[in-house]
């Protein structure tokens, strides 16, 4: 009879491979993953039938946990501008604070390794903010950019900012306004 799956033991591959994937992109091999780890090199695959499978399941599960930090809230700001700062406060602090998540999930977000159903399943709580966003009762500011247009935006900006933030740790909350304000500027024609 097979023992069942520790919870511990995926969190940790997880975790280590985000560290493997953030220092050495896609080709980290499974073998440095499981030392760090602690873990035989078979167990990867006790829980993740292959390397890809791994990297779709650490995409989905950063994506997610990105979601979450920034959902946290996102409905207690009544007004379009309050919604989008608090969002992007969010995202700017959890890639701050989660630095190898972040690399990770940004080597993983332009691999071909993952699946569209990877992706889908990726867009949970971001969707349910997009809808939001787009679709809510200030809308009509929202969709002065298109949806394709904001996301390159918003992305663009929020890794200049994290960068300089990283150089500068000091002026964490003046750049993260600055940033926010300049990509108001850009998507909501105001």
């Amino acid at each position: 009879m097979a023992r069942p799956l520790s919870e511990d033991k995926r969190t940790a591959i997880l975790s280590a491979a985000a560290h493997w994937v953030a220092e050495e992109g896609l080709s980290a091999r499974t073998a440095k993953i499981a030392k760090s780890a602690a873990v035989a090199e078979g167990t990867i695959f006790n829980y993740f039938p292959t390397k890809d499978d791994l990297l779709n399941e650490l995409y989905v599960a950063l994506k997610c946990e990105l979601g979450d930090a920034m959902l946290a809230g996102f409905l207690q700001r009544e007004e379009l501008p309050g919604r989008w700062e608090m969002i992007w406060d969010a995202y700017i602090d959890w890639s701050v604070g989660n630095d190898v998540k972040r690399r990770a999930l940004r080597q993983l977000r332009v691999s071909g390794t993952i699946t569209p159903e990877s992706r889908k399943a990726a867009l949970g709580a971001m969707e349910a903010m997009a809808t939001a966003l787009f679709d809510g009762p200030d809308a009509d500011r929202a969709r002065s950019s298109s949806r394709e247009f904001t996301a390159a935006v918003f992305e663009a900006l929020a890794e200049m900012t994290i960068e300089l933030i990283a150089k500068n740790p000091s002026a964490h909350a003046l750049y993260r306004r600055k940033g926010f304000e300049s990509f108001w500027r850009a998507t909501s024609g105001d």
